[in-house]
């Protein structure tokens, strides 16, 4: 199919094992255009860009955004498990684009809000309702663990980035002390992500499984699933660990943020343990704050489950640019 010259922008989400590429129009994500490339395949991103392009008849595209796992800075992003060189550089000449951006992931999923199909939200917790200017927090929780604040101004959409996974984490019991110390001893410090992440439930399953007698190592869907069937009792323990800390952190992102329009929780690990947030603790923990418990109420609660958010954002973003 050939497509016009100048009408789409190319829009890209790097992960860190594949990257998936897809043509947008404004903000409207064209779907049957995703495709996934494998980045083992490829020795950067050039050429996994210039192979979308080839597929899609040589698409000359009008604008250019990728979104990466890792911190972007004056126009360079890096990632901690790829030496591919992204920059604003790279992406130009790989797309021959007139306007080109970098993201960080989470930014992506911040300026994806409020333009994804319908049913692409699903809420947890209600709240009051929102002013339209109102702070509004994605929480990513998947292969690492960041946020994005999302404020609306005079002058736009504003997502600043933030590494927020590599902050400590708190302690409000006794067994998260014990396994913070674990995790000080074993990785040098206990960052949030050690816990909030795939890997990390799966460490705090093997903490626990060593505490009570015998050490086992399995894989977070294994986990998962574990505690899904009610077949493994330290599933469930590791599960309630989890999400516990994960709403007393969330808890702790919302007092510093205030996002009166709603918290937005993005991430295959946050989809996965959604459902189980009531039954879990989620809401006791994220609401545990003293005299202020009250008052975190005023923050609803959601899940973005749409995987191809974060190419929205891309598009959204270049379109208000």
């Amino acid at each position: 199919m050939t497509r016009a010259s100048n009408t789409y922008t190319l829009v890209a989400d790097i992960g860190g094992t594949n990257t998936r590429v897809a043509l947008a129009e404004g903000t409207v994500l064209l779907k049957d255009t995703v495709r996934k490339y494998r980045n083992s395949d490829y020795p950067g991103l050039e050429t996994v860009l210039q192979a979308f392009i080839a597929e899609e008849d040589g698409v000359d595209c009008k604008g250019a955004c990728v979104a990466l796992a890792g911190p972007v800075k004056g126009g360079r992003g890096s990632m901690t498990n790829l030496d591919w060189e992204i920059d604003d550089a790279t992406l130009a000449r790989a797309t021959r684009a007139e306007k080109v951006a970098l993201l960080n992931d989470l930014q992506a999923q911040g300026h994806a809000i409020g333009h994804l199909p319908s049913g692409s939200v699903r809420t947890l917790v209600d709240g009051p309702a929102a002013e339209p200017d109102a702070a509004k927090l994605v929480i990513g929780v998947g292969t690492g663990f960041n946020i994005a604040p999302v404020y609306e101004t005079p002058g736009g959409r504003f997502v600043p980035a933030a590494e927020a996974g590599h902050a400590n984490l708190p302690v409000r019991a006794e067994d998260e002390l014990a396994l913070i110390r674990h995790f000080e001893t074993s990785h040098g410090f206990p960052a949030v992500e050690d816990m909030l992440s795939g890997r990390g439930f799966e460490r705090v399953y093997l903490w626990l499984s060593e505490t009570r007698g015998a050490a086992v190592e399995k894989s977070a869907a294994d986990i998962m699933m574990g505690y899904e069937d009610g077949s493994d009792a330290i599933a469930r323990d590791a599960a309630q660990m989890f999400v516990r800390m994960l709403g007393t952190v969330s808890g702790n992102l919302s007092l510093i943020q205030l996002p009166f329009g709603g918290i937005y929780f993005a991430g295959g690990v946050a989809r996965a343990f959604a459902a189980h947030f009531s039954d879990l603790g989620f809401l006791e923990a994220f609401r545990d704050k003293g005299r202020f418990a009250g008052f975190m109420q005023n923050f609803a609660v959601h899940v973005i489950e749409d995987d191809f958010a974060a190419l929205t954002g891309c598009a959204t973003y270049l379109e208000g640019r």
